[in-house]
């Protein structure tokens, strides 16, 4: 059983002082735990973002650039790479710094602030990540659509598109499933924290 559900159920039968401190005690549970698992929320983005360009090293790329040149996406691949370097390093630093907000923070009510703002932080991460993969298909799909439009009847190209939706899903499927085991676990945990402090507040 969770170490907070046994102060939450201990705290209800006690004297009005030793109530008090139970809160506090409860409270301090609960921003150690949330401050723990926001930690790790900024460790694994870190693992994740190193781990994933370090990709580049064991996969050779030439061919994959040599394509994008070919259909005339070697500006806008180089400047779009720049731009999410640019937002996925915020989102590292934010993560680092709702890590060292929830750790300083002294009363229930911040606490529970910074902790929305943590779950709305992980959650614009990963959409960013996966608008910004849905970007690059579609604008490499319609490149080549464009490049090879003389010898692709109407047919082929409703073909290549349906495809490449079909291909959209299933990657979107597969990485949501990725970010939910990632993620989703510690988001559900912080989530458990936020209610058992709200009950907190409320006896406030």
């Amino acid at each position: 059983m969770d170490l907070l559900d046994n102060y939450k159920k201990a705290w209800k039968n006690q004297p009005e002082e030793a109530c008090k401190r139970s809160t506090v005690e409860i409270y301090k549970l609960a921003q150690s735990k949330s401050s723990s698992i926001v930690k790790w929320i900024f460790i694994i983005g870190i693992l994740e973002f190193v781990i994933l360009n370090s990709l580049h090293f064991f996969i050779d790329m030439d061919e994959a650039y040599a394509e994008y040149e070919k259909l005339g996406l070697i500006n806008f691949i180089f400047y779009s790479q720049i731009v999410a370097y640019i937002i996925l390093f915020y989102f590292l630093v934010m993560f680092y710094l709702n890590y060292k907000r929830i750790s300083a923070t002294d009363s229930t009510s911040n606490l529970m602030k910074k902790i929305i703002k943590t779950r709305k932080t992980v959650r614009n991460y990963v959409l960013f990540n996966l608008g910004y993969m849905v970007l690059v298909i579609i604008v490499a799909t319609i490149a080549s659509i464009q490049t090879n439009l003389e010898d692709l009847s109407n047919k082929k190209i409703l073909f290549i598109v349906f495809a490449t939706l079909i291909a959209t899903l299933l990657i979107l499927g597969i990485l949501c499933l990725f970010y939910q085991l990632l993620y989703g676990f510690l988001l559900k945990k912080l989530n458990r924290n936020y209610k058992e402090l709200a009950k907190l507040d409320s006896k406030d």
